[in-house]
């Protein structure tokens, strides 16, 4: 059996390719930081996160209900505090479902399987449209009060549908769909179809949408 992985539940849904800053000041998550510095190969400094359905973050409850599809995180910066607690950086690798948590150790671990996208052609009229839909919402909002994003879309089909999912100003549920999305053309699908809600959204109410995902940035490095 696979040994279990390191687990982070948090009240956001995560992407591949997308990177994450974090705060970590729980004892159960000081502990998983320290036991992923023990790894001499920054490589295997992974860990998977779900978003939390039900509950809290912290706390002596903490999370009720988890989703079962979630991300696979490296560890790739860290800053130690003076009081014991961290501000880490973590960058999606890979989808993962979770099969079994443990929360009878220091920190939780799951017992998790991959989930890849299945392998399909995307229309180059697909990329187009999701890539119009972008500058165009991209133009609404800088037009309302400034441009909240940095970078360009990336060329590969793939990484273009976890970039606009991290990026689309959506619910949990919604965010949690597209991270479910069995491929990467149902994923660019979706995605188009919900900023172009946006966009009517934005052209009915002209006010600034909520743009920022809690603790998740994109990068294009």
């Amino acid at each position: 059996m696979a040994t279990p992985l390191p687990m982070f539940p948090l009240n956001a849904v995560l992407f591949p390719g997308v990177s994450v800053p974090l705060k970590v000041f729980e004892d159960r998550y000081r502990a998983l930081v320290h036991h992923l510095l023990r790894e001499e190969d920054p490589a295997e400094r992974v860990f998977g996160s779900v978003a939390i359905r039900e509950g809290y973050e912290v706390g002596s409850h903490g999370a009720q209900s988890l989703y079962r599809v979630g991300c696979r995180l490296q560890l790739t910066e860290v800053e130690a505090n003076e009081d014991g607690s961290f501000e880490i950086v973590a960058v999606g690798r890979d989808r993962i479902v979770v099969e079994d948590l443990e929360t009878t150790g220091e920190f939780p671990a799951g017992h998790v399987h991959d989930l890849t996208d299945a392998d399909v052609d995307i229309p180059d009229t697909l990329l187009a449209r999701a890539r119009a839909t972008f500058t165009a919402y991209r133009a609404a909002v800088t037009r309302l009060g400034g441009d909240p994003f940095s970078g360009s879309l990336p060329r590969d089909p793939s990484y273009l549908s976890w970039t606009l999912a991290a990026l689309a100003p959506l619910p949990m549920a919604e965010r949690q769909s597209l991270l479910e999305a069995e491929d990467a053309a149902v994923r660019l699908t979706l995605v188009t179809d919900l900023l172009r809600d946006e966009l009517r959204a934005i052209n009915v109410i002209p006010s600034l949408p909520a743009t920022e995902v809690a603790r998740t940035a994109w990068s294009p490095n």
